[in-house]
């Protein structure tokens, strides 16, 4: 169809715009139903109609059911990165975002019409299928198309979108609040119902955009992923060529894999694809746990109460929870802007450490505030600011580079499968301490604080030792990294440095493989 070819009158700029665009209103869907069940759970009809606590008053009684509601989005999410990345490295990025909207489309209409418990949990699976599909293949994408030099920043902008989602579902809770004194059905089914719009917008004008020039290529249509990559670029020069030459070279051995690809992979069986793809799929399933054990999941979800905590009245809370999620975006400014410069390790290590500081500083407020009421007016400003920097910090470190470096580290035939496992750690450590907060909270209260604050500490040695650095380097070099049977940093760099030369160590596929690519070429 003429339409899909659409993008080749598009300047390069036009068409790096187009990619980064959709990739944003992908991003922004998955930010927007992570944070959207925020005020749908303070909804006191949608309280009535799901069963978990008394009406009009909006008083949730059966928290267990209420995490679960919320939680099992994420199991589904779990299936759907993995489905919908094996989906994207056979039929294609453009292809698998495709399905993975629709999906999306369906799981946000269904939630917006539920009837009761048993309807809203079908519908959250749903939904997580789509939003899981949709976060595995949009970094790849994003990663595929980008240079190396500003492969981090690139994805760092896409995911601006994830605080602006979360943000203008907090804003729009806000403002449904206001409705029937916050009891219409409308505060909560337009909020469910409002997600379909970026999911529309998707498989509108998705297909528009051309297939990354890396799948094309391990799939054997080189002259397609020449011009790709030389449209995206926007030139011909020889780094162009020997980026494309280097693509030929790894996907000269590229062969589809299997569904249960996931299975081989982490217990360590599948060799036959790249050296040690177990050890980089535990790499991306604990960066993405870690991430969530920061602390960040208690800030998003559970700000309204910690801001009670400090004094502030309902209106201030919900007010302040959602400039809460919108100074992410900041953040995330931030991180496009260092992650290249700095490195993904010292974002990780130096955010670990902020967030630990943060965590502590918070703790001790809300103790003191516990302990002597009379400081709580007070003490609240600086509670809030605590709040406050804790996800600028997180945004500008972890929050970008726990997505960033599985969408690097697998080899281009299993790399929208292989960033599954980074986004099934996310789905897990989400899942596990969205479950779990409120019985925390209910527990030791502010304390918590203090056990985030021991994991960031935890967290730092671990990434020192076995994390390794992608900075600067392009996706086809960085699988040298992990021909050492060491799982060690230093250990890794003195492979790189051996074996970091694609083009050496692929000379006679590359010269094969490109001389078929452009007889292609010449018959086209």
């Amino acid at each position: 169809m003429a339409v899909l070819t659409l993008w080749k009158r598009l300047s390069p700029k036009q068409l790096n715009i187009a990619i980064q665009t959709f990739s944003l209103i992908s991003i922004f869907f998955e930010g927007y139903d992570q944070g959207v069940m925020g005020g749908v759970n303070s909804a006191p009809d949608y309280v009535r109609v799901v069963d978990i606590g008394q009406y009009p008053s909006g008083t949730v009684n059966n928290t267990t059911k209420q995490g679960g509601i919320v939680s099992i989005y994420y199991l589904g999410a779990i299936v759907g990165c993995f489905i919908g990345g094996w989906a994207a490295d056979r039929i294609g990025r453009i292809n698998g975002l495709f399905f993975a909207a629709i999906f999306a489309l369906i799981g946000g209409a269904l939630q917006a019409a539920t009837q009761s418990a048993n309807f809203i949990l079908v519908a959250r699976v749903v939904t997580g299928l789509g939003t899981g599909a949709l976060t595995g293949i949009t970094p790849v994408l994003v990663s595929e198309t980008s240079t190396a030099e500003h492969r981090g920043g690139f994805l760092g902008y896409v995911f601006i979108a994830n605080y602006l989602g979360i943000s203008v579902a907090y804003w729009i809770s806000f403002g449904l609040a206001f409705v029937d004194n916050g009891l219409s059905a409308v505060r909560w089914r337009f909020l469910l119902a409002f997600q379909c719009l970026p999911a529309l917008i998707l498989l509108a004008g998705i297909r528009l955009l051309p297939d990354s020039p890396r799948y094309l290529a391990s799939t054997g249509r080189i002259a397609e992923a020449q011009e790709v990559l030389e449209h995206i670029r926007g030139s011909n020069d020889e780094h162009v060529e020997r980026e494309f030459l280097e693509i030929c070279a790894v996907s000269e051995k590229s062969r589809p894999t299997s569904p249960v690809e996931f299975v081989k992979v982490l217990l360590g069986l599948d060799k036959s694809l790249a050296p040690h793809l177990g050890r980089r799929a535990w790499l991306c399933i604990w960066l993405q746990i870690m991430a969530s054990w920061t602390g960040i999941t208690a800030v998003t979800a559970y700000s309204p109460v910690l801001l009670s905590q400090a004094g502030y009245s309902s209106l201030k809370q919900n007010g302040l929870a959602g400039g809460l999620n919108t100074i992410g975006i900041v953040g995330t400014i931030i991180s496009a802007h260092i992650v290249d410069r700095l490195g993904r390790r010292k974002c990780l290590m130096g955010g670990a450490f902020g967030l630990f500081a943060v965590n502590v500083i918070a703790a001790s407020l809300y103790e003191a505030s516990i302990h002597k009421p009379s400081l709580s007016a007070s003490i609240a400003p600086a509670a809030v600011t605590m709040l406050f920097l804790f996800n600028l910090i997180y945004a500008a470190t972890w929050g970008t580079v726990a997505f960033l470096i599985p969408t690097e580290i697998f080899p281009p035939e299993m790399r929208a499968q292989g960033n599954g496992f980074g986004i099934t750690g996310w789905a897990i450590g989400v899942g596990w301490t969205v479950l779990i907060n409120p019985i925390m909270f209910a527990n030791i209260t502010s304390r918590t604080y203090f056990l985030f604050a021991g994991l960031n500490l935890l967290w730092i040695p671990i990434i020192y030792f076995l994390y390794p650095e992608t900075k600067d380097r392009s996706l086809e070099s960085i699988d040298a990294m992990f021909t050492t049977k060491s799982p060690l940093y230093k250990d890794m760099e003195r492979a790189y440095a051996q074996g970091s030369d694609v083009l050496a160590t692929h000379a006679e596929e590359m010269r094969r493989k490109t001389s078929v690519g452009m007889e292609e070429k010449h018959i086209v």
